[in-house]
């Protein structure tokens, strides 16, 4: 059971520094709006892009207040902010003084959104946050997003206590109107996976889509 709910944790973060290293590296993004980010762990998506783009500038949002980032800015790194807020209050978000600072939405953004959009139980809300978050970035901003999901096992009687799963139809209506990239929306252990297939674990066992977008 451990390793049950262990498996689609240590998957999903698998994906988010793949899509993060391929954004830094192959699409030349440098500024990172990770929204429901939680605790900053080794390898966090400041890490990544830092490695590959060291001036990236990353502000991070979460709605809980006990989380501090704790990465001011130094002189040979980008800027890297932590911001309290809600992904349910988008305007809010894109308003804050903060961020405005941190990050030119004048300029390319990838908006992460990896292990949140689950957490609202409305889909049609949730859907309707990243349009109207995605409105707000300009062409070539990207989206890196994830959802648990109960396609592969639907005798399950029900998901992991406070998520509520997507179908691969719901999941694809956050990418309305991008270009995919790369396999588009599978397990989030087949996208750009950098180890052989007979080494990753069955879609089912994962349970959580991913996939990176492009806004043309």
């Amino acid at each position: 059971m451990e390793e049950t709910v262990r498996l689609p944790v240590r998957e999903s973060r698998s994906f988010l520094q793949r899509a993060v290293r391929f954004l830094a590296e192959e699409a030349r993004v440098d500024q990172f709006l990770d929204i429901g980010a939680g605790l900053l762990l080794v390898n966090s998506t400041h890490q990544v892009a830092q490695r590959k783009v060291p001036h990236a500038r990353i502000v991070y949002v979460d709605n809980d207040t006990t989380i501090d980032a704790g990465f001011p800015a130094t002189p040979e790194r980008g800027p890297i902010r932590y911001l309290h807020g809600d992904l349910r209050e988008p305007r809010a978000l894109l308003s804050d003084p903060l961020l405005k600072e941190t990050i030119d939405l004048g300029r390319p953004v990838a908006l992460i959104l990896v292990g949140v959009l689950d957490l609202l139980p409305d889909h049609a809300q949730s859907v309707s946050v990243v349009r109207e978050l995605l409105a707000a970035l300009p062409s070539g901003s990207y989206l890196v997003a994830t959802s648990f999901t109960l396609d592969h096992r639907p005798a399950e009687p029900a998901g992991r206590p406070g998520t509520h799963p997507r179908t691969r139809a719901q999941f694809a209506e956050y990418f309305t109107g991008l270009g995919l990239i790369g396999p588009g929306i599978v397990a989030v252990s087949e996208w750009l996976p950098e180890v052989p297939a007979h080494q990753r674990p069955p879609a089912d066992t994962v349970a959580l889509y991913g996939a990176v977008g492009r806004k043309p």
